[in-house]
């Protein structure tokens, strides 16, 4: 049980990298805080999670809201020891045809949201806790249409250094988890239907060095070991969880001869 004794704030909870990091926080003996905007999946998610958990519901851009939830959370938990800022939103901003309400929605909930959801929580967490920021390879990889969210997930690695210069003489350490094409709800909007996915699953397998597009679990597990005292001296990190995308492009299938 490597939480045993810990409780944890998942934002962004009640899907995808989210939920499957919940749960396993859970199976690692963590009483769970998650939040999320919809109030059908937060609900299966709680039935899913069990009584180590609690669903609340908050938008990540609403600071008011996270500041609430947090606080409900404390309060049947107690102080947080882990915060995995994990709720975030794609959203194609091509040059030529993007609206500022578009562009800034991207910032304010990737960013800033972000940012709100680390401050909110701060005067409830022990010392030496774990802030865990959910990065992404599109912050390095130039994907043609997506400016907005390039932008915000390269703020959130500089951001994550800052907050760990700030948080380190209270031994909080703060790190990101940057993943890669992963199996999860937030390819509805590119890939609507199962041929779609299909194809699109092997467009991303010809450019990925090990071949496959990950799981919701391998970024899962890569969290849980950042939030553990297994990390306990990496601070200010960025780990790739990508099968190779950004540290090894050249190995992809595409390039074999």
């Amino acid at each position: 049980m490597r939480l045993a004794g810990k409780t944890a704030l998942v934002t962004g909870g009640n899907s995808g990298i989210g939920l499957a990091t919940a749960k396993l926080f859970v199976a690692e003996g963590a009483k769970v805080a998650i939040t999320g905007r919809n109030a059908e999946t937060l609900a299966a998610a709680q039935k899913e999670l069990g009584p180590q958990a609690i669903a609340l519901a908050a938008d990540a851009t609403d600071v008011a809201a996270t500041e609430a939830a947090i606080k409900k959370a404390v309060e049947k938990f107690g102080k947080l020891d882990i915060v995995f800022a994990n709720a975030g939103i794609p959203g194609s901003t091509p040059l030529g045809s993007t609206t500022l309400a578009a562009f800034e929605q991207v910032i304010r909930t990737n960013i800033t949201g972000v940012f709100f959801t680390v401050q909110a929580a701060l005067p409830h967490l022990n010392d030496g806790a774990s802030i865990i920021l959910n990065g992404s390879v599109i912050s390095v990889l130039g994907n043609p249409g997506y400016a907005a969210y390039a932008a915000s997930k390269a703020g959130v690695r500089g951001m994550a250094r800052v907050m760990a210069s700030e948080l380190s003489p209270r031994g909080i350490r703060v790190n990101v988890v940057s993943p890669g094409a992963a199996r999860t709800p937030i390819w509805k909007g590119a890939a609507p239907t199962a041929d779609a996915f299909s194809a699109l699953e092997k467009r991303i397998a010809l450019s990925t060095p090990l071949g496959r597009m990950g799981e919701a679990d391998h970024i899962a597990k890569t969290v849980l070991f950042l939030a553990s005292d297994d990390a306990a001296h990496i601070q200010g990190a960025e780990i790739f969880v990508d099968g190779g995308a950004t540290g090894s492009p050249a190995g992809a299938p595409v390039y074999r001869g």
